[in-house]
C-alpha cells in the first residue's frame, strides 16, 4: 500500500509542478485572478506532495530506543500539515486574491493564454486524478468510496486522491471566470471564480483534517480484524474468557495489539507459554498488519475493576 501511495504521489508532484508554472506564467501575461488563485493551487499541492513523500520517508525509518514502536506516525503528522497548509495558504490566497480583483477589477488581456493553459492543465490533472483514483480503487476492494476513506489508514492516498478532485472541479471554475468574464466584460467574474476555487480548497482542506486527526490521536483496528482476532482468541484450548482486545495503528500498516485473557485455572507455566505463542503466531500470520502482540493473563473481574 505506501509502494502505491507513493507512486501516486509521485506522479502528482511531477504533473502539478509542470501545470503550476504554466499557470503562472499565464497568469502574468493576462492579469486573470482565477488563473493565480489556480497557480497557487498547484503550488501548494507541489509543496503538499514534497512533504507527504517527506512523511513516507521518516515512516520507514526503524524502531530505536526513543521510539520503540517505530515512526510510523510520521506520515499522519505529515498529512496534517498538509491539510493545514492547504487551508491557510492555498484557500486564503486564492478568497483573498478574489475579493481584492472583485472591489478592484482588471479586464483580462489575451484570454486565450488561459484557456489553452486551463485545457494543457485539465489533461494533466485529470491523468493525475485518474492515477490516484485507480489506486484508490484497488486499495479499497469491495468497500465503497465513502467507507474507504472514513475507514482507511493511510492518509496519504486520500489526501492525494481529494487534492485532485479539488484541483479539477477548481479548473472548472477558472475557466468560467474567464468565459463570463470575457462574454459580459465584467471583470469580477474571474474574481469570484478564485473566492469559489478557495472555497473549495478549504472544505477539502476541512475534511482532510478531520480524517486525518484521528490517525494522528491513535485510531484502533477495523471492526473485521478486531472480531477476527476475538474469534482466534476465543477458540484457542486453554482460554476461558476473551476480556479486552485493544488495538492501536501505529501507522498505515503497523497495529499493536494489547489482548487480556482469562486462562483456564489448570494449566501449567509450560502450556501458558505454549498457548500464548501459538496465539501471537496465528494472529501475525491472520493479519499482517499486526506486528506486535502483547497478551496479559487476567481474571474478568479484574479487568472490570481496572
Amino acid at each position: 500500500m505506501a509502494s502505491g501511495s507513493k507512486k501516486v504521489i509521485i506522479a502528482a508532484l511531477i504533473g502539478n509542478s509542470l501545470i503550476a508554472l504554466t499557470k503562472f506564467a499565464a497568469a502574468g501575461m493576462t492579469g486573470s485572478s482565477a488563473m493565480l488563485s489556480e497557480g497557487v493551487h498547484s503550488l501548494v499541492d507541489t509543496g503538499n506532495q514534497i512533504l507527504l513523500l517527506y512523511g513516507l520517508k521518516q515512516a520507514q525509518k526503524p524502531a530505536d530506543e526513543k521510539f520503540p514502536f517505530g515512526h510510523g506516525k510520521e506520515v499522519y503528522f505529515w498529512s496534517f500539515v498538509v491539510a493545514i497548509l492547504i487551508f491557510a495558504v492555498g484557500a486564503g490566497i486564492s478568497i483573498y486574491e478574489g475579493i481584492h480583483h472583485i472591489l478592484h477589477p482588471a479586464q483580462i488581456t489575451n484570454p486565450m493564454v488561459n484557456y489553452i493553459v486551463l485545457g494543457f492543465a485539465m489533461i494533466f490533472e485529470g491523468g493525475a486524478l485518474f492515477f490516484a483514483l485507480s489506486e484508490f480503487n484497488r486499495v479499497r476492494g469491495k468497500r465503497r468510496a465513502f467507507e474507504a476513506v472514513v475507514k482507511g489508514k493511510d492518509p496519504t492516498l486520500f489526501v492525494v486522491l481529494f487534492e485532485d478532485s479539488a484541483a479539477m472541479l477548481g479548473l472548472v471554475f477558472a475557466f468560467l471566470g474567464v468565459f463570463l468574464s470575457q462574454m459580459t466584460g465584467q471583470a469580477y467574474w474571474d474574481g469570484a471564480a478564485s473566492v469559489l476555487i478557495g472555497c473549495i480548497l478549504g472544505l477539502t482542506a476541512a475534511w482532510l483534517a478531520y480524517e486525518t486527526k484521528g490517525l494522528l490521536i491513535g485510531e484502533r483496528a477495523d471492526t473485521e480484524t478486531v472480531n477476527g482476532i476475538k474469534k482466534i482468541l476465543s477458540e484457542q484450548n486453554g482460554v476461558r474468557k476473551v476480556n479486552e482486545v485493544l488495538t492501536l495503528h501505529m501507522g498505515p500498516d503497523y497495529i499493536l495489539a494489547n489482548i487480556s485473557l482469562e486462562f483456564s485455572d489448570n494449566l501449567a507455566t509450560g502450556q501458558l507459554e505454549s498457548i500464548i505463542h501459538t496465539l501471537d503466531r496465528t494472529i501475525k500470520l491472520s493479519y499482517p498488519q499486526v506486528k506486535r502482540v502483547f497478551i496479559e493473563a487476567e481474571d474478568h473481574g479484574a479487568v472490570k475493576n481496572s
